[in-house]
């Protein structure tokens, strides 16, 4: 396993006023309910505030002259604040998580919105595992943060300083006396910090290694089985699994300790207050209950405390979080945006103003371009040619000669370093990527189709595309007689990853979808170098009907299936090399007629050749 590509970012700080600002933003749109959640806090903290004093003004009054009628007033003014409580509580916990819920669908909305409009070196780089621990881990955390985490942070504090108010008002030497125990709880909790957020950056990080390591495996399920790896797999699954379980034992070994300390502090502090408060009581300083009332101001003294323990546990998951969604966010696609789009029809020049001949739509021109996927290790050096319009042109080569690069470069899928690409006499380069790629499709070997109906995978969400449309270029391609009849061919359930089709089925799809999009440059990657000859006479039919009106670049490893082809342009470790009709580079005994030589099953090895037989390819 790569391990590079599977480790997550290093966390950063445990809060950055920075991340925190771009958090914060979220909420600008809510900012009305997020002011009404703290109004509804404050008030929280004032009915808190006025439960024990209560209590002490019944027993100081009522119980201590045996007054039922003031002992019922008291009783009932106490319910209602409970009453009161309850009604705020529920208010209040409404709101934060409808506050969390909007704040994550726009984040959710931003963040997908922004993956899409990154490039294909961006997806080469980041397994989708840690993508979607991005979308999906990382956006649930920050919404625990917006959720109970921000506002409630609020009402912790307003609640701790009202409690802090109220007991120096009732006796501040009672309240130093529970301030006492003070920096034990500080250095418990400054412990706590530090301890959890290392536990916390591990959990975090395993989790997106784990999800990584997931998705990979079951994409790559049938090399798995195919090779009788399960066993192996499992076993690097269960290493990864129990590295997360150690991380998530380390981190609740934390929490197990702590919050009993917390609880131990508390303790020592009510035992100084009875001691000390007992003897004030004793001796007629202080009454009983106002006593009773500060034993229950320090109960609830420490729980604003703990709360905020676990809110720093929500704050910095919140952090490292953040930092990664931003981090995503902030990736800017390698290919810049021209600053003056070309969209094509809706782009009126002159025709004195553009190169001759570029008027007519279907055009593609290649300038010495140099093209590499890392750093100076050439794909593409130097290559030059040019497909006419409507002209039918062929690349072929051995594997790695740089055929399917082109056809990346051509729809903008990559960026290319040196030279120029043109399209209708257009550098791709000014041209708006949406309308570049409207113009230009592309039919890979690997057709991907998304789960649902076949005519879904023709369709594409299309709104400009009827049914009518779809069933016409799904009849011209042949795809209704493949898969039993026009009407159940395009109502046909489609498995995810077109699970349930066979390649020829998935192929005659990618045809009809590209039929009905009609493009004016067509591009076939190996298009029918996974099937039988039987489907692949099916497709050669469908393909006549596709090329028709149309510019096509077909990339092809049988030369059977490109006979017929305008020019044969015949690529060799990233150069071009020859250029001619079928029957000119047979004759010429170049790279092509040797290619063709072994196809045709006619070549005969050298002396040097192993086996000193005739080669079957």
């Amino acid at each position: 396993m790569a391990e590079g590509f599977f480790e997550d970012e290093a966390l950063g700080k445990a809060y950055d006023h920075r991340l925190m600002r771009r958090l914060l933003g979220y909420l600008r749109p809510y900012r009305l309910v997020v002011a009404v959640a703290l109004v509804l806090l404050f008030i929280m903290s004032g009915l808190q505030i006025a439960g024990p004093w209560i209590i002490k003004k019944v027993i100081d009054g009522p119980i201590a002259q045996h007054d039922l009628a003031g002992l019922s007033f008291w009783v009932g003014l106490y319910a209602v604040i409970l009453i009161g409580q309850f009604a705020i509580q529920f208010a209040n916990m409404v709101m934060t998580q409808w506050i969390g819920q909007k704040a994550m669908l726009d984040m959710r909305t931003q963040l997908f919105d922004h993956i899409l409009t990154l490039d294909m070196r961006f997806f080469d780089k980041n397994p989708v595992g840690r993508l979607l621990t991005r979308v999906t881990g990382d956006v649930n955390a920050l919404n625990e943060l917006f959720a109970s985490g921000v506002v409630t942070i609020f009402g912790d504090i307003f609640t701790l300083i009202a409690i802090v108010g109220a007991m120096v008002y009732l006796n501040a030497q009672m309240a130093l006396v529970t301030f006492l125990v003070l920096p034990l709880l500080f250095a418990a909790t400054w412990v706590f910090r530090r301890k959890v957020r290392g536990a916390y950056r591990e959990v975090r990080r395993l989790v997106a290694k784990i999800n990584a390591f997931w998705q990979e495996r079951v994409t790559g399920i049938a090399v798995v089985q195919g090779f009788n790896r399960e066993d192996q797999t499992f076993a690097q699954h269960q290493e990864l699994n129990a590295e997360l379980r150690a991380a998530n034992l380390r981190s609740v070994f934390h929490y197990a300790v702590f919050f009993p300390v917390v609880e131990l502090i508390g303790a020592i502090s009510l035992a100084l207050i009875i001691w000390f408060g007992g003897g004030k009581v004793v001796t007629g300083v202080m009454t009983f209950g106002a006593l009773a009332a500060f034993i229950q101001y320090a109960e609830r003294f420490y729980q604003p405390i703990r709360d905020l323990a676990e809110k720093y546990n929500i704050l910095q998951g919140a952090m490292a979080s953040s930092e990664r969604v931003f981090k995503l966010l902030d990736t800017q696609p390698a290919i810049p945006l021209p600053e003056q789009p070309y969209t094509g029809a809706a782009d009126m020049e002159s025709a004195a103003s553009r190169p001759t001949g570029s008027r007519a739509e279907g055009g593609v021109v290649f300038d010495h371009v140099w093209f590499a996927y890392q750093n100076e290790d050439w794909v593409l050096e130097d290559v030059s040619f040019s497909v006419a319009p409507g002209e039918t042109v062929a690349l072929v080569g051995a594997t790695g000669a740089g055929k399917t690069s082109i056809a990346n470069l051509i729809t903008r899928l990559y960026e290319f370093q040196r030279g120029s690409i043109t399209v209708d006499g257009i550098d791709v380069r000014a041209w708006n990527a949406s309308a570049l790629r409207r113009r230009v499709g592309a039919i890979s070997q690997d057709v991907f189709l998304f789960s649902g109906r076949i005519a879904d995978n023709i369709r594409l969400d299309s709104p400009t595309l009827n049914d009518e449309a779809l069933l016409a270029a799904a009849e011209r391609v042949g795809l209704g007689r493949l898969s039993g009849g026009s009407d159940h061919g395009l109502s046909r359930p489609v498995g995810e990853r077109g699970s349930g089709l066979s390649v020829g089925e998935k192929q005659l799809v990618a045809f009809a979808r590209a039929l009905a999009f009609d493009p004016g440059i067509l591009i076939l990657d190996e298009a029918t170098s996974s099937v039988d000859h039987e489907t692949e006479a099916r497709i050669q039919a469908a393909l006549s009907v596709v090329f028709s009106g149309r510019t096509n670049i077909v990339i092809a490893h049988r030369l059977s299936t490109i006979r017929s082809a305008d020019r044969i342009i015949v690529l060799h470790k990233g150069r071009v090399r020859e250029v001619g009709r079928h029957d000119e580079l047979v004759t010429q005994d170049g790279i092509y007629a040797r290619l063709h030589r072994l196809q045709a099953d006619t070549y005969e090895p050298d002396e040097s050749s192993v086996s000193g037989r005739r080669v079957t390819v």
